[in-house]
């Protein structure tokens, strides 16, 4: 297959979105594919270009054995609800042109992956002009979530966009997101059934597992044997709800053994940090590299994964799967019935979002049972093992992805 991808996130970027798109289109093309990305530089966690990389020039390289294409993009330093919409749309408008160049490659699918949904039109277009399949891969729902996490707030402009929203999802041939609870959102969205696929965020079980020998990083931070680590790991953004673990860490200032670890980088960082001002018992660490991961992941006794209430499963945290992987417990803030609750049944704890006294008292719970950690831990390690394995998951997407270009022959 000739598979054209256009996608606002990519390699080297360390988390989220740019590592799974960078680990599916090199599987590809170790698979035989030909596939060309056509995406922005990198840019997230930390919302600023790399130094490797210009904000306004086009360029074009090889990552991985895969092609690709560089646009400009506006990066606003902060980022409010007005000024992401221009950051989207100045890719939408830059990636264009190179989109456009494409067609002389005829792929034979494109695939468009949200956010952002600016992208649609220009991807729909594409694939009507040489006849090509299209593809929406949703990873979050972010016109939900821009509304509901009052991101934006008019409802005027709400009533408008998502009806154009429903409008362009009913046009691609397929539609795939990233967890059941998603999936069923979709029937929302005017996505009929036969074009909803289920393809879920993976992990590479052979290179994220439970470690027995020293952790590196508790050694490197001189962390005490007897110290009970809660890290977070991965983007500092607005719709976590990371502030509860600060107020978390305040509350349980007065016992010495419990640590709390904040790992990344994002919009919320700084501010995160002002509110930590005096408090001993956080460290913080900026970005790992990829290759430090596994080590990280297992420096934790317990992984934290805060969520605000209103987020609820628009979106489905992409690193839960490392934290499943390593073997450790999930403390989570969930309500029952949403996936991350379903997932983390036998594997973690969930509280209320936003209860701050139930998270504290979770927090002690797990800090003074490590039979209770062990078993969830286990419990964790076998569920990504069953069901997250990069290698499944990437073939059933494969086998997907052939089945629709073949029914256009």
């Amino acid at each position: 297959m000739r598979i054209l991808i256009v996608t606002l996130n990519y390699l080297p970027e360390l988390t989220g979105i740019g590592k799974y798109n960078g680990e599916m289109a090199e599987w590809l093309v170790a698979k035989g594919h030909e596939v060309q990305i056509v995406t922005a530089p990198p840019y997230y966690p930390q919302w600023s270009v790399s130094e490797e990389y210009s904000t306004w020039k086009y360029s074009k390289e090889i990552v991985g054995n895969v092609n690709v294409w560089r646009c400009p993009l506006w990066v606003p330093n902060s980022p409010s609800g007005v000024k992401r919409i221009l950051h989207l749309v100045s890719f939408m408008l830059s990636s264009f042109p190179v989109m456009l160049s494409q067609v002389i490659r005829r792929p034979d699918i494109v695939l468009v992956i949200e956010p952002p949904l600016f992208c649609a039109p220009t991807s729909l277009f594409i694939s009507l002009l040489i006849r090509s399949r299209s593809w929406l891969h949703v990873q979050d729902f972010e016109v939900d979530a821009a509304f509901d996490l009052n991101i934006l707030s008019s409802p005027r402009l709400k009533h408008f966009v998502l009806k154009v929203e429903r409008w362009f999802m009913s046009k691609f041939d397929r539609v795939s997101t990233i967890s059941t609870q998603m999936i069923r959102r979709l029937d929302t969205k005017n996505v009929s059934r036969e074009k909803q696929i289920l393809f879920p965020n993976w992990v590479d079980i052979d290179h994220i597992y439970p470690l027995n020998t020293p952790n590196t990083y508790r050694e490197q931070y001189c962390f005490a044997v007897s110290n009970i680590i809660f890290l977070y790991s991965g983007n500092m953004g607005e719709k976590q709800g990371l502030e509860i673990i600060i107020e978390a860490a305040q509350k349980l200032a007065d016992y010495k053994n419990i640590k709390f670890v904040m790992c990344g980088q994002g919009a919320a960082y700084h501010r995160l940090k002002i509110l930590a001002d005096g408090l001993d018992n956080i460290h913080w660490l900026p970005l790992q590299p990829l290759n430090a991961l596994n080590d990280l992941l297992n420096m934790a006794d317990i992984h934290l994964l805060p969520q605000r209430a209103d987020a609820a499963d628009l979106v489905m945290p992409s690193k839960l799967t490392g934290m499943l992987a390593s073997g450790r417990p999930v403390l989570a803030t969930a309500y029952p019935d949403t996936q991350i609750a379903e997932v983390l049944e036998s594997a973690g704890i969930i509280v209320p979002p936003e209860n701050l006294d139930l998270f504290a008292d979770a927090i002690l719970h797990l800090a003074s049972n490590s039979g209770l950690r062990q078993n969830l831990g286990n419990n964790a390690r076998e569920y990504a093992v069953k069901h997250l394995g990069k290698e499944a998951i990437l073939s059933r997407f494969e086998e997907s992805l052939l089945s629709c270009v073949e029914a256009q022959k």
